[in-house]
């Protein structure tokens, strides 16, 4: 009996896989990510979020000044940024800690959003941020969206998904999930910034954005929530049943 358990118990853990969802700003990354992660019972990393808060550090210690960061300043800093995720049960969602904070809320600020690309881009940041995650990932069972999943932090994940929008449809989206927690914003602004992301993340010189060339494009301009999550479960199905 023993050895029938231990026998189920490793075929769960075979069966779990790592999931890659890559793409550009405001295409719903995160809200797929989360929709896989409840349903499939993994664990959900938000890579953006990460960065996020390494920017609102930098932003509250003055290391940013007209959106140029002190580069040498914020190197010398990493040591001193701490960043984790805490579940929050309320809204069945982990929220981001920086230094043991729940900023899940404030790293979502237009200013954070306005920063955040070029502190990306920091060679040092970003090894930083990639060894983290890969130690998240060890046990697999887990969901990772960000820019350079696919590519990067685990080219052997088994499912990439390279997710894309229109960038009207994606400045509208990032518009009105600001306006539903009263941040006040113009939408030009905000299409503005989703103009520059894509600038920054597509053409800076470590790790770009890019879609991985096993990745499985997405194009939900025109898809419900549903629709995409619908499938991407057929795609883990598949997977699965080919394993």
């Amino acid at each position: 009996m023993l050895q029938n358990f231990i026998f189920a118990k490793k075929t769960m853990q075979t069966n779990k896989i790592i999931i890659a969802i890559d793409g550009h700003s405001s295409c719903g990354k995160s809200t797929l990510s989360k929709q896989l992660a409840k349903k499939l019972k993994y664990n959900y990393i938000d890579t953006g979020a990460m960065y996020r808060a390494v920017t609102l550090y930098a932003l509250r210690n003055k290391l940013i000044d007209n959106k140029q960061v002190d580069k040498n300043a914020l190197i010398n800093a990493l040591p001193n940024i701490n960043i984790s995720f805490v579940y929050n049960e309320k809204d069945e969602k982990s929220d981001t800690l920086l230094n043991g904070e729940n900023v899940e809320n404030e790293i979502r600020n237009i200013a954070v959003s306005e920063n955040v690309s070029p502190v990306a881009t920091i060679k040092e940041v970003r090894q930083t941020m990639v060894a983290l995650q890969q130690k998240m990932g060890t046990q697999k069972g887990i969901v990772m969206d960000g820019r350079d999943i696919g590519t990067v932090v685990f080219p052997e994940a088994e499912l990439k998904i390279f997710m894309t929008a229109s960038d009207k449809v994606r400045a509208q989206r990032r518009y009105d999930e600001l306006f539903a927690k009263g941040i006040e914003v113009s939408f030009n602004d905000v299409l503005q910034n989703i103009k520059e992301r894509d600038q920054i993340d597509s053409n800076r010189e470590e790790s770009p954005l890019q879609k991985a060339p096993d990745a499985l494009v997405l194009d939900n301009s025109c898809l419900t929530r549903e629709e995409q999550l619908d499938w991407v479960l057929q795609k883990v199905k598949e997977i699965n049943h080919a394993h």
